[in-house]
């Protein structure tokens, strides 16, 4: 099975191991390089990891002022975000600076989920992330508003980052990419200087390159291909599992055993995402699957469309300005020409 294939709960569950793996290694540094200066490492190795990879310039010609308005501001809120992130756990324990960051995850997950069903995955979701976290507002007042900072940019980042995920302009990765570089030009005045000391660590170097691999390369990627087929509701439910992923992140990495309360919180989170469901057609997100046009990570093409019709099945729809007889020829040769070729 191809990686594109994969259900989007495999994407979400990638990213949100290595989404604590990256904090993990940023703590390494802190001892070397100054918090924004972490967070430059991060953005400027990811940037450049993007660049190579991807060369989003290439795909930024012709696309709509609205498209270049989204990725400047999830560029913008990327920088941001993460500044605000590690000047947080630098004067906050990691635990209260996560559960300050769930809160406005929360809130979009309850917009989002308008049935029973999904209101008791919220009812459950909010308790357990509660209980593993131990919500505190304890410590410096600088490192409280810093975290709340950082939770208002976390929260506007699922919803840009949505956006980008199904742009019709970019492929999914490509849009991610630009946004990096984006990020990486914001960044360097907050955090360029912070990071120089870096350059004649080759450990601090090594650290800062993994930092933003496990941080940035990796959970982002795997956020787009997981967004492009998750509502919004959903993806922001789903983020309530990163505290149950600390947990055990915490326990094989770390050696940190949870107390009762903490596993009873893991399993109050997973029982949230076992009971909840995704509406099909409820119309009632505006980021919903309708009209989502499905997308390779390298193609830069236009492909079929998926449609939810009000009866809530899905079926194929061709792009505008596609010749459906010559579809159909098109299908009917290959079919003949897989017909002889058997025999």
């Amino acid at each position: 099975m191809k990686v594109r294939d994969a259900p989007p709960q495999a994407y979400f569950i990638v990213s949100a191991v290595f989404h604590y793996l990256g904090p993990a290694f940023a703590v390494l540094l802190f001892a070397r390089v100054d918090p924004v200066g972490v967070a430059w490492l991060r953005i400027a190795s990811a940037g450049a990891i993007f660049a190579v990879w991807r060369r989003p310039w290439r795909a930024l010609h012709g696309i709509g002022g609205a498209t270049w308005r989204l990725l400047l501001a999830l560029g913008v809120v990327l920088a941001v975000m993460n500044s605000c992130f590690y000047i947080a756990i630098d004067r906050l324990p990691l635990g209260t600076v996560a559960a300050i960051e769930f809160l406005p995850v929360i809130v979009l997950a309850a917009i989002g989920a308008r049935t029973v069903r999904n209101g008791l995955a919220l009812a459950l979701a909010v308790p357990g992330v509660y209980l593993l976290t131990d919500v505190r507002l304890e410590g410096e007042p600088i490192g409280v508003a810093f975290a709340f900072a950082n939770a208002g940019m976390f929260a506007v980042y699922i919803v840009l980052a949505h956006r980008v995920s199904r742009s019709r302009d970019l492929a999914r990765i490509d849009g991610l990419a630009a946004a990096m570089l984006i990020a990486t030009v914001v960044i360097t005045p907050i955090g360029g200087w912070s990071a120089a000391p870096a350059f004649v660590d080759p450990v601090a170097i090594g650290a800062g390159i993994g930092v933003g691999v496990a941080s940035s390369v990796i959970p982002y990627v795997f956020d787009q291909l997981a967004m492009a087929r998750l509502s919004r509701a959903t993806y922001s439910l789903m983020v309530s599992l990163l505290p149950a992923t600390a947990t055990v992140i915490g326990v094989l990495v770390l050696a940190q055993v949870p107390s009762a309360i903490e596993l009873l919180g893991v399993a109050l989170v997973v029982a949230a995402v076992a009971v909840h469901r995704e509406p099909l057609a409820a119309g009632n997100d505006e980021e919903s699957d309708r009209d989502v046009v499905a997308r390779d990570p390298g193609d830069d093409e236009r492909v079929e469309q998926l449609v939810v019709a009000e009866d809530g099945r899905r079926r194929i729809r061709p792009p505008q300005g596609v010749d459906h007889g010559a579809r159909r020829v098109e299908r009917a040769s290959r079919k003949h020409e897989g017909g002889r070729t058997g025999s």
